[in-house]
């Protein structure tokens, strides 16, 4: 191209073929520190700078690849990257075109378990209050599990051993690979909407971390939290956990275990009903013998077998407080008499027409009683009062004794 003039557009087209046409760039692994992330809401494509502590590139994840990653990529994240490099032609920019994406010293499917459930334990859905109690004899069971693996025969052997009370609604579904975590999701949803059930069991056999990852699903484990009916949560081996077991109302280390956790054992449940029917017969057995002898000796008592002699009894010791009654009656008015006759006697002494027939009299002026002398003078008019009758008298003169 030297001696000729070409245009800016030419000059990228061609430094472009030229990187495209390198082999050593066409699989590119690179490893560095993500910076400046951004995705597209639009597009879903992702926009990146990777770099270390000497440079950086611009880099680019096109949806259809970042569809696929299993973990959310974030800012100050240490990542391998495997991609081309090409040139951007509008801008004249060389870029990393990511085709794939792990995080550096920990595989991708263990940093998007901690990532979902880091951000499902802030939201409290993992929270111990928000569980519900597991029924403890339930009459309808769902079992959300593939139809085809062992774990569903084991969980149907179990519960018919040890509760053939309960009814099983089987709700066959995918539980790995692509779709599995939404078929999970509707039968929850169909479960809690068109059954009376008083328990859910979800889960599968053992496996690979990436044949149990469905079970990891944001959405599955929001479904799991909107159950109105208690989810127990059966995934794997016992030392498998996924996100369903932290958001489940209860954790089975097994689907057997689950089986097991889901119902009582019928053989203890008619060992404990007929110990306490036996309790039940002793402790009525006792108690009626006690109340038996208890009427037998108020049966015997003398009130009930020789009821007339009490009567009897009764009235004469009646008659006896009625004789004892009518002689206090008799002192007390006795008394009375006697001391109103005290009563009457005094009165009669102070009754002032005794005086007057002893040869005392009254006198009084304008209607009182004349007490002294000094009430009196030459002329008044009063009125003598005798035993026998009155006199209209006039004062000629008053004379004061000075001794009296």
């Amino acid at each position: 191209m030297s001696g000729n003039i070409i245009t800016v557009s030419q000059l990228n087209r061609y430094v472009k073929s030229v990187l495209e046409s390198d082999g050593n760039l066409k699989s590119v692994f690179l490893i560095g520190e993500i910076s400046n992330l951004k995705i597209n809401s639009f597009s879903g494509h992702a926009y990146l700078t990777l770099k270390d502590e000497g440079a950086s590139i611009k880099a680019v994840m096109f949806k259809s690849n970042a569809s696929r990653l299993k973990f959310i990529p974030t800012d100050g994240m240490r990542v391998i990257c495997r991609g081309e490099v090409s040139l951007y032609e509008r801008d004249g920019a060389y870029q990393f075109y990511i085709g794939d994406m792990q995080p550096d010293g920990a595989g991708s499917i263990a940093v998007a378990f901690e990532q979902i459930k880091e951000k499902l334990a802030k939201e409290g859905l993992f929270d111990l209050e928000k569980k519900l109690p597991i029924l403890k004899f339930p009459q309808k069971i769902a079992i959300i599990t593939s139809e085809t693996g062992a774990a569903v025969q084991d969980m149907i052997n179990v519960i018919g051993r040890r509760w053939p009370l309960a009814t099983l609604v089987m709700c066959p579904v995918k539980v790995q690979g692509e779709g599995s975590a939404e078929q999970m999701i509707n039968a929850l949803e169909c479960v809690n909407k068109y059954t009376d059930c008083d328990t859910i069991i979800i889960g599968r056999g053992g496996g690979s971390a990436e044949d149990l990852w469905c079970f990891n699903d944001e959405s599955l484990a929001r479904a799991i939290s909107r159950s109105k009916i208690p989810v127990i949560s059966a995934v794997g081996h016992e030392t498998d956990f996924t996100i369903c077991d932290f958001v489940a109302d209860l954790r089975a280390p097994t689907p057997s275990a689950a089986a097991e956790l889901a119902v009582p054992d019928i053989t203890e449940v008619m060992a404990y009903i007929l110990g306490n029917n036996l309790r039940l017969n002793t402790f009525m057995g006792n108690y009626l013998s006690a109340f038996e002898q208890r009427l037998n000796f108020l049966i015997n008592r003398p009130v009930l077998s020789n009821s007339y002699t009490i009567v009897d009894n009764l009235c004469l010791r009646l008659d006896n407080l009625k004789s004892r009654l009518d002689g206090r009656f008799n002192e007390i008015i006795f008394d009375a008499e006697k001391i109103s006759a005290e009563y009457t006697a005094k009165l009669d002494a102070l009754n002032p027409a005794k005086i007057l027939i002893r040869g005392y009299s009254i006198a009084e002026l304008d209607g009182e009683t004349v007490t002294s002398i000094d009430n009196l003078k030459s002329g008044d008019s009063f009125k003598l009062i005798l035993s026998d009758g009155s006199a209209d008298c006039t004062v000629n003169s008053v004379l004061k004794e000075q001794n009296l």
